[in-house]
């Protein structure tokens, strides 16, 4: 077997190879050119033997791909590529999830983050065929094997050099650029293919990226010394690499974790296919509370006209079948987040948003439920109670809609409104 066919698989204590995928088939996604004979082979690296457990996912029967398949939509695909995301988070210990994106093992970040595309993918084009993963790893990977070419004695010359380097090749020669949309303009820049194929990007999808490079190097004794990414805050700003012995205090928040990223992924998904875009809060819930009237209006929360009319006509979307509209979200996305968040075991919130979002679907037993886990949750985790208004509003909401959902309960039982089919159905409307 050559060894450009191989990956490399590492653990603790031995290493060994096992076959790399071959090459896709896929035209409409061509695989950057090889490079010369005297590159190194491209191997990727993946935890074994001393990786943790997977911890055990508790089953919380979540609705998206049920509810597309009772509408007749096949969710096979979207299944195998949430699966696939699973497997791989289920592999992140504790320690791994405070683990710098730079040094990480255990889970490849570049696969993983793949996965989250396929579903989506799925989920918007309904394709008989899935997202070419493997053809898009290798994408990336070539990107790695492209910096050999540029990589001489200047290079060598100074730490300081070699990572200016890097970055001259990623944002330079390849052209790589963050995004300066909104998420909702620009979405192609949330989803890594998309990213690698338009080579315009977030800053989160642009750190994995150049993370993943750094990786590669080190694994072919390039880099010898420890870096970071230094991830920026502000709108424009480029993720870059720094030298870890030079690192400042004021260095500490730009340090992107595992965990981090991946929420970042996520969480901008969200943000951005988020159904109820319009609203005076920042809170996304009281957003799709205010929709569903769950908000008293004498609260500080007053709406202008916009605002009022902007929910009312995303409420009657909502009644009319129609899932998604240009520049006002998707709920298959923004539910497909919401449930990987709660998979990542992040904030309990998300299973207060997750429950918002099945209350506008008609799926009301299973947002109670999802609203009693995050009740269950906040309560077991004994916080002093807030004195920020926004949060108290939140959870004066979260109980009224409780008492809502009760009544319909008893009122009716749990028969889905007419609209659910359509709702989640294959309706392109477009506005």
């Amino acid at each position: 077997m050559s060894s450009a066919s191989s990956v490399l698989v590492a653990s603790s204590s031995f290493l060994y190879w096992i076959p790399k995928p071959s090459p896709s088939k896929f035209s409409k996604f061509p695989s950057t050119p090889s490079l010369t004979p005297s590159s190194p082979p491209c191997y990727r690296v993946v935890c074994s033997g001393g990786s943790p457990q997977p911890a055990s996912f508790p089953d919380l029967s979540f609705a998206l791909h049920d509810a597309l398949e009772s509408t007749g939509i096949d969710a096979s695909h979207a299944r195998e590529a949430r699966k696939s995301f699973v497997s791989q988070i289920q592999k992140l210990s504790d320690i791994e999830r405070e683990t710098s994106i730079c040094i990480n093992r255990c889970v490849d970040l570049g696969r993983t983050s793949l996965y989250i595309a396929a579903e989506d993918d799925s989920l918007m084009s309904h394709s008989s065929v899935p997202l070419p993963v493997d053809a898009f790893l290798e994408r990336l990977d070539d990107l790695s094997m492209g910096y050999c070419s540029h990589y001489n004695s200047v290079c060598r010359s100074s730490r300081q050099n070699f990572l200016e380097s890097i970055e001259k090749y990623l944002y330079v020669k390849k052209g790589f650029r963050r995004s300066t949309a909104n998420n909702q303009a620009e979405p192609q820049a949330l989803d890594l293919h998309s990213v690698l194929t338009h080579r315009s990007g977030s800053a989160v999808m642009l750190s994995l990226i150049h993370s993943e490079i750094l990786k590669m190097l080190r694994l072919w004794g390039l880099l010898d010394f420890d870096v970071e990414i230094f991830f920026p805050h502000d709108p424009h700003g480029l993720p870059r690499a720094y030298d870890k012995q030079k690192s400042k205090e004021s260095d500490q928040p730009h340090i992107m974790t595992v965990q981090m990223l991946l929420e970042e992924i996520l969480r901008n998904l969200k943000d951005a296919f988020w159904p109820f875009q319009r609203g005076a809060a920042d809170s996304l819930f009281l957003r799709a509370a205010n929709a569903a009237n769950c908000i008293d209006k004498f609260n500080g929360f007053e709406d202008s006209g916009y605002r009022l009319a902007s929910a009312k006509a995303a409420q009657h979307r909502l009644d009319r079948g129609v899932w998604t509209s240009v520049h006002f979200g998707d709920m298959r996305r923004a539910l497909s987040a919401c449930e990987r968040l709660i998979l990542l075991r992040t904030d309990p919130k998300e299973m207060r948003d997750y429950s918002i979002l099945l209350y506008h679907c008609g799926l009301y037993e299973q947002a109670l439920k999802f609203l009693k886990l995050y009740q269950d949750m906040k309560s077991s985790s004994a916080q002093n109670p807030s004195t920020d208004p926004v949060s108290n509003l939140e959870e004066d909401t979260v109980k009224k809609l409780i008492v809502r959902l009760n009544l319909i309960a008893m009122e009716g039982g749990w028969t889905r409104p007419w609209y659910v089919r359509n709702y989640l159905g294959n309706n392109s409307e477009p506005w």
